[in-house]
């Protein structure tokens, strides 16, 4: 069912490059770095294409922003800012790949990238965790929760990151962006979305003044496990990373526990108890317990806010099929379901306005 997202493949040809420039450019800026160089492209990652740098010696992967044809939306795509957090968080016990070399010199292949350490391990795609034990799905949770509240008690100007966002009215401004983002890539109406840019500037919890450095994509799939334990040992993605608050960041990945399994990989209507796999008032009480938190109200907003947000990036995808710069296969897909997300998130709407 995820073969389609596993592993690599021979680059697209609307993503090929000078790979001799590219060697050229790592020998002279990466330590240690020794060619010849083979390239391969990961079949996952629907935004900025991810490749595989193969040398007699070791891996590295390369993130890049898309070809050279590609109409680029304001601010999406910031690689520059991936490198940066990842590169600052190297200080801090938040798991992230040893970054080596960021090139903005679009002279050299085309395209601005970055190059980081290939981390092996496991990539877990179905949350349900087929084929563990109990305890051994019950671990792999409690260590997706506890990393994310180490990263959400970083001290992000402590490690160089005080103007990586801007603190404060942190909904206000994301609902205001992902509004702009969705009207910018609108290919057809949805009328749930609609109803949610309208209703959700109305109606943010009063803000309690929490930032912290969020990741702004933290899933499981967007982790890398040691291949035998369950220990993160890379957070992926961090292209929507900000300072932001902290609750919008653990809501997002707490979807899952609201989607079924055919809808968009999520958990919901499994026997969660059966599986080892915690129920959402169990994985949030775990969150409060290691951040201090004494519990979580107005949760079905977060949940609204962050189904509108990813109906937003979903629709983002698709006019990126439209436009044929799509960075992955499978991007139609995950497009289509912009749909699916606005009507969920505005179902959580109705909820909170007893509807």
């Amino acid at each position: 069912m995820y073969e389609e997202f596993i592993g690599t493949q021979p680059v697209a040809d609307r993503q090929k490059f000078d790979v001799a420039a590219l060697e050229a450019y790592l020998a002279s800026q990466v330590g240690g770095f020794d060619g010849p160089l083979t390239v391969e492209q990961f079949k996952g990652g629907q935004s900025n294409p991810t490749f595989k740098l193969i040398t007699p010696s070791r891996a590295y992967v390369m993130r890049a922003k898309p070809g050279p044809a590609a109409k680029l939306l304001p601010s999406a795509h910031a690689i520059e800012r991936e490198y940066r957090v990842m590169r600052a968080l190297a200080a801090t016990d938040v798991p992230v790949a040893r970054m080596h070399a960021l090139c903005e010199d679009e002279g050299v292949i085309g395209r601005a990238f970055y190059v980081m350490d290939f981390v092996d391990g496991r990539v877990l795609w179905d949350q349900s965790l087929p084929g563990m034990t109990p305890a051994g799905r019950g671990a792999i949770y409690a260590e997706m929760n506890r990393v994310i509240a180490t990263l959400h008690a970083v001290d992000y100007t402590a490690i160089g990151l005080g103007d990586y966002g801007k603190p404060g009215n942190y909904f206000a401004r994301q609902i205001a962006r992902w509004s702009k983002q969705y009207k910018a890539s609108e290919t057809e109406r949805i009328d749930a979305m609609d109803r949610l840019i309208e209703w959700l500037p109305e109606h943010i919890p009063p803000d309690d003044g929490a930032t912290a450095v969020v990741h702004g994509d933290y899933r499981l799939d967007n982790l890398i496990f040691h291949p035998t334990e369950p220990r993160i040992l890379a957070i992926l993605d961090w292209e929507l990373s900000t300072i932001g608050h902290p609750l919008a960041d653990f809501s997002y990945h707490l979807m899952s526990w609201h989607i079924r399994p055919d809808g968009f990989r999520g958990i919901a209507g499994l026997d969660l108890a059966s599986l080892g796999i915690p129920s959402q008032a169990q994985y949030v009480e775990m969150y409060c317990r290691a951040t201090g938190r004494s519990g979580i109200s107005d949760v079905d907003f977060y949940l609204a806010y962050n189904m509108f947000r990813i109906a937003g990036i979903l629709q983002g995808i698709m006019k990126r099929v439209v436009d044929g710069t799509a960075a992955s296969a499978q991007a139609a897909v995950a497009g289509a379901r912009a749909r699916f997300m606005a009507e969920l998130g505005w179902s959580y709407a109705l909820r909170l306005r007893g509807a």
